[in-house]
C-alpha cells in the first residue's frame, strides 16, 4: 500500500494521488491537519529530506514571527502540520517529497 501524506485542500496532493490510483495503486490518504504527524514519522522525514520538508513558501511560514521560524523543525511541524511540503508519498518507489518527475517515476515506473 501506498501512504499519501498531505492535505486535503492541496493541489499538488489530489494530483498525486489521482495518478497514483489511475495506475491502479491502493492509496491511503492521510490528511496531516487531521491526524498530525507522530514524533517519530517527523523524526523520520526530517532525517530523509532535512531541511526542505518545511516549506517556507506557506501562508502558514509567512504568518511565523521570525522568533517561530527559529525554532526546531521537529516542534514548527508538531504545532503546524501544514508546514509540511506536500505531499510525503511513502510506498513500493521508496519515501519521496513533492510530485515532481523524480517522484512520479519512483511511483508510477
Amino acid at each position: 500500500m501506498t501512504v499519501l501524506y498531505g492535505i486535503s485542500t492541496c493541489d499538488t496532493c489530489r494530483k498525486a494521488r489521482k495518478a497514483l490510483e489511475s495506475k491502479g495503486l491502493e492509496v491511503r490518504f492521510r490528511d496531516v491537519r487531521a491526524e498530525p504527524l507522530s514524533d517519530g514519522e517527523i523524526a523520520r522525514f526530517l532525517a530523509e529530506f532535512g531541511g526542505s520538508l518545511l516549506n517556507t513558501r506557506s501562508t502558514t511560514w509567512r504568518g511565523l514571527s521570525e522568533r517561530e521560524r527559529g525554532g526546531a523543525p521537529e516542534a514548527l511541524l508538531a504545532a503546524h502540520p501544514t508546514l509540511m511540503k506536500r505531499p510525503v508519498i511513502e510506498g513500493p518507489g521508496g519515501l519521496t517529497l513533492g510530485w515532481d518527475k523524480a517522484a512520479q517515476a519512483a511511483h508510477l515506473g
